[in-house]
């Protein structure tokens, strides 16, 4: 069966309402997290955090899309950032493209621009 591409808007993992997970998740597709996730999630492709989530990472994908929850730590994305209501965020976030619809509670910092190879780092002198 040859390989195919899936379409854009389908889930090719879940950690569902209810689950814990602690560690490194590393993947390709979309996944969507609507269970607790404590850890680092890297990826070359579009994170979804689902209502009920409860994320602690450090995350570095391409694009997130936040429709709930609460997001603890760093999120860096190299297309775009999306949170939408009712997500609570305290995080770090890094992006060129930041989208925060109303009355998404945020608390943090916001960098809009194109992400370097490095992961950002506050205390580092920066060059112009």
């Amino acid at each position: 069966m040859p390989a195919t591409s899936l379409p854009a808007s389908e889930i090719t993992a879940l950690l569902g309402r209810g689950t814990r997970f602690e560690g490194k998740l590393l993947f390709d597709g979309r996944v969507r997290l609507d269970g607790a996730f404590s850890g680092i999630i890297k990826s070359d492709d579009t994170l979804i955090i689902g209502d009920g989530a409860e994320i602690d990472a450090e995350i570095d994908v391409a694009s997130v899309i936040i429709r709930g929850g609460t997001v603890r730590g760093t999120i860096r994305a190299r297309n775009s950032i999306e949170l939408y209501v009712p997500a609570k965020v305290y995080a770090s976030l890094h992006a060129p493209s930041v989208f925060i619809d109303k009355g998404v509670h945020f608390e943090g910092t916001c960098r809009m621009a194109p992400l370097d190879d490095a992961p950002s780092d506050p205390s580092a002198p920066t060059t112009p």
